[in-house]
């Protein structure tokens, strides 16, 4: 299948064994997955105007740099970005949902299956 027909996802999530394996796990599934190491890493990569808009975002919150807070209060703030879809993913007990607004939250060890059913 061609890329342009392929959903695409951003993963945001710092840690990097985490991040390489859900991006090969849903690279496996058929999705065009692309990765940011934290908040700033990701807004760059999505107002850069070369790289194809994901579909949905997959948000871990505890980051360096640009949390995850942090980068969902940018990105709901951005005419631009704020229409695609997060699905939340972290080991916090605590986060705080309303604030984040997201499409589904998933706690950490992350169960595949459940994270797929998210994404659809």
């Amino acid at each position: 299948m061609a890329d342009e027909k392929r959903r695409r996802i951003l993963v945001v999530e710092d840690d990097e064994g985490i991040r390489e394996a859900l991006c090969d796990l849903l690279d496996t599934e058929g999705f065009v997955v692309t990765s940011a190491v934290h908040g700033a890493d990701a807004l760059t990569k999505l107002r850069d105007e070369n790289v194809a808009r994901p579909d949905v975002i997959l948000l871990d919150l505890m980051m360096p740099v640009m949390d995850g807070w942090s980068f969902r209060a940018e990105q709901r703030n951005d005419p631009s970005l704020s229409e695609i879809p997060v699905i939340v993913i972290t080991a916090s007990r605590q986060a705080d949902l309303a604030t984040l607004a997201p499409k589904a939250f998933l706690k950490k060890p992350i169960d595949f299956d459940e994270l797929l059913k998210a994404i659809e």
